[in-house]
This record gives C-alpha cells, sequence and structure tokens, in this order.
C-alpha cells in the first residue's frame, strides 16, 4: 500500500514541477506534456522488459493488448482495465472506469481540463510497453468525467 502512495505522489509531483517551470517561462505546456509523455514510454520499457521475461511468446497483437490490460495494468494500478474495445484494423480503445492517478482529484467538472495533463505519462506507459514488445503506435487519451478515461491506441503497421 506504501508503494502505491509513493508512485501517486511522485505522479502528481512530476506534473506539477514541470508545468510550474513552464508557467516560470521555463518552457512551454506543449513541452511538458512531450516530456511527461517520454518519462513514461522509457518507464513502459523497463516494466514490459521485467514483466514478460517469463512469459511465453505472444501468439499476435490481441494477445498484447489483453496482457496490457491484465498484467501490466495490474501492476501498476492495482486493477485491471474496465473495458477493452477494437475495430480489428489496429484501433484499440482502453477505458478504466476509476483510473487510480485522477481519484485524487475532485469528480467537479472545474477539474476536467486539467485531466489530461496527468494522462500524458500514462500514454507513455502504455507506448513505451508496446514498443518493447515490437508494436509501434499512437496513444491518447480522453475524460469525458472524473476519474474515468479512455486511452485509445492506434497500431501503425511498418
Amino acid at each position: 500500500m506504501a508503494d502505491e502512495a509513493l508512485f501517486l505522489l511522485l505522479h502528481s509531483e512530476m506534473v506539477a514541477g514541470l508545468y510550474r517551470s513552464a508557467e516560470q517561462g521555463e518552457g512551454e505546456n506543449g513541452r511538458c506534456t512531450t516530456k511527461l509523455e517520454s518519462m513514461g514510454f522509457r518507464v513502459g520499457q523497463g516494466l514490459i522488459e521485467r514483466f514478460t521475461k517469463d512469459t511465453a511468446r505472444f501468439k499476435d497483437e490481441l494477445d498484447i493488448m489483453k496482457f496490457i490490460c491484465k498484467d501490466f495494468w495490474t501492476t501498476v494500478f492495482k486493477k485491471q482495465i474496465d473495458n477493452l474495445r477494437t475495430n480489428h484494423q489496429g484501433i484499440y480503445v482502453l477505458q478504466d472506469n476509476k483510473f487510480r492517478l485522477l481519484t485524487q482529484m475532485s469528480a467537479g467538472k472545474q477539474y476536467l481540463e486539467h485531466a489530461p495533463k496527468y494522462l500524458a505519462f500514462t500514454c507513455g506507459l502504455i507506448r513505451g510497453g508496446l514498443s518493447n514488445l515490437g508494436i509501434k503506435s499512437i496513444v491518447t487519451a480522453e475524460v469525458s468525467s472524473m476519474p474515468a478515461c479512455k486511452f485509445q491506441v492506434m497500431i501503425q503497421k511498418m
């Protein structure tokens, strides 16, 4: 339980610190999002490397996405993704109805505009994990009501 609290505090301080430095003229908001996504990418690569060292090869990209939604998500966020959808043409939507990194924020609409800041790291986490499994992707996130969010993963064919 303590490690979860530390992760939540670290994540929230990373976001706040980057955006605080941007407000002081050291950067712009777009760069903050890119930095957070890059950090998440590197962490995702490392985590997937550890988690898959003793697992068998995946049959296809759907198996990889199921692994991300079940095992990877459970290890990082202590719960599985609530819903995984696909159009079977390279687009997957991962829905988390109670996303851990947003539950600390109020459910009020006034915080909805700040939510994307807190999702950039996780987009990178997913993209980095998929990258290390041989899948090039673009990951975006959206929040329509707090603390639920959706991550859209578009697989890029090589």
